[in-house]
Parts: C-alpha cells; sequence; structure tokens
C-alpha cells in the first residue's frame, strides 16, 4: 500500500505493462547506456564529454524509473474483473454515462499507474471514478467540476 495506506489496485493487463516496461529498461535499454557511457569514457577527457555527461544523466533517470516501476509492482494488487453479469459498478467496469445534454462518453475504471483519458481508462480515485463505484445502470450521479456541477446517467456497465 502507499503511504497514505491506499491500496494501490491494478488490472491484470496493466501490472503486466509495467512489468514488460521494467523487463525493457533492465534488459535492453539501460545496457545500451551502459555501453554507451563505456564509450565515451574511454574517448578521454569526461568533464567535457557532452555524451558521457549526458549518458550518466540518462542511466540516473532509467535507474530511478526501475526503481519507481519496481516499488509500485511490489504494492501491487491485482483485481481480477468482476463476472460479466454484474449490474453493480466496481473496480475494472467499462461505464458509458450521459450528461445533461445527452452526450455519451465511455469510462474504465482502473488503477492509478493505468490511467490514459485519450482512452477513457480514469483511476478509481479520481473524481469521476469515485461517483460511479458501486452504482448500478440508471443511476444518476452529480460529477463536480469546476466549470460546475453535472449530472451524469449510466446508461450500461460492462466487465
Amino acid at each position: 500500500m502507499p503511504a497514505d495506506g491506499t491500496p494501490n489496485y491494478i488490472t491484470r493487463a496493466g501490472a503486466r505493462k509495467l512489468q514488460d516496461e521494467l523487463a525493457d529498461l533492465r534488459s535492453k535499454q539501460r545496457p545500451r547506456v551502459v555501453q554507451e557511457v563505456a564509450d565515451a569514457a574511454a574517448q578521454g577527457d569526461r568533464s567535457e564529454n557532452a555524451e558521457y555527461i549526458y549518458g550518466k544523466k540518462r542511466l540516473r533517470e532509467i535507474d530511478r524509473r526501475m526503481a519507481w516501476l519496481t516499488r509500485r509492482l511490489e504494492k501491487a494488487t491485482v483485481v481480477e474483473p468482476r463476472a460479466p453479469d454484474v449490474k453493480v459498478i466496481f473496480f475494472g467496469a467499462t461505464v458509458e454515462v450521459e450528461d445533461e445534454d445527452g452526450a455519451r462518453a465511455a469510462y474504465r475504471i482502473v488503477g492509478e499507474d493505468e490511467i490514459d483519458l485519450a482512452r477513457g481508462d480514469v483511476s478509481w480515485r479520481s473524481p469521476i471514478g469515485r461517483a460511479l463505484l458501486k452504482r448500478r445502470a440508471g443511476d444518476t450521479v452529480q460529477l463536480r467540476r469546476p466549470s460546475g456541477d453535472v449530472d451524469l446517467t449510466i446508461v450500461s456497465v460492462k466487465y
């Protein structure tokens, strides 16, 4: 769990994506950058060698990202999808909503490490995620936004 005590829920696909990124960093990117740094170091004066300085900086960034991914994966709780016949909104659900003007949007409730607004993937801790959890198709929820509150009617729930 994160320091604030909130669980780090993640879908199986989200966990796999983080694991793939970590494996890529560990087995491909880091060894390539290490070789580039070694080659640059062999050229002589390191204090004025831009390739060496940049390579060392990139190596620190990779190491920092690998450490972060490792911590997130260690604390992650993989949540399996619900049965397709479940009508209540839980983690992993894809929810279609309609606003007061008739505009429709679809959101998938995912973990914080999986957010992708372009695809409609929103965190279960986000305002929209919290408003939708434990609701059903046909329910109306009020979403507070900086531009004003909006009522959303839940059209469908799928897993």
